[in-house]
């Protein structure tokens, strides 16, 4: 029996997937793991009477397993590494916090008026401790083998990458040539390229928070 997952859709595309990086990351999930899935995208400005049964807060991803839906990637992901043991995506205990900080500095760095508020500093540290980690274990995170981190990671990067090229004209410093490869690494893999957002729905969905 296939599961069932309820993913954001793009803003005025109801038919393609939106730009909500927890949905991408548990679509990855099923991708890598080679899972059948049926997948719903939902319009979260106008959302479906029977979505909002099964998701309380109305919030994306939702999956079915088990005749149960179940609400936040970080669940989904657990579950589904419960179910589905093979391949492992286990991250090591000693790694899974890597990169945790990205997403949060890069948020900040995104939304902020002054150049003078150390936003982009500490976005700055944070790829460069990713950088060395990934110097001393790459090419992933984990080493050889993709892991539940880099799942987390990929999109929340793919985010930064899209959303600082076009409002900050901001890119990845090369040379923090480990993350600027192990973000090559990650967006050439066939799971990525069929669960990512397009550039233009990155945006469209930032443009309210940056101009706010």
């Amino acid at each position: 029996m296939a599961l069932e997952i309820c993913v954001k859709a793009a803003v005025g595309a109801p038919d393609t997937i939106g730009d909500c990086p927890f949905s991408q990351r548990a679509l990855l999930t099923l991708e890598e793991k080679k899972i059948p899935y049926k997948c719903n995208l939902i319009n979260l400005s106008d959302k479906p009477q029977w979505f909002l049964q099964i998701s309380s807060e109305g919030k994306v991803p939702v999956l079915k397993v088990d005749d149960k839906w179940v609400p936040d990637s970080d669940v989904i992901v657990g579950l589904l590494e419960e179910k589905y043991p093979v391949p492992s995506l286990v991250t090591p205990p000693e790694f899974a916090s890597v990169g945790s900080k990205i997403f949060p500095a890069f948020v900040k760095f995104l939304k902020s008026k002054d150049a003078n508020d150390g936003s982009e500093q500490a976005l700055l540290e944070e790829l460069k401790a990713l950088d060395e980690h990934l110097k001393a274990h790459g090419p992933y995170v984990a080493a050889e083998k993709i892991t539940a981190v880099d799942l987390s990671l990929a999109p929340k990067l793919y985010h930064l990458e899209v959303a600082l090229g076009h409002f900050k004209k901001w890119t990845v410093p090369s040379d923090l040539t480990y993350v600027n490869n192990y973000i090559r690494l990650l967006f050439s893999r066939e799971s990525f390229q069929k669960t990512k957002a397009s550039e233009e729905h990155v945006i469209a969905g930032w443009e309210p928070k940056v101009n706010a």
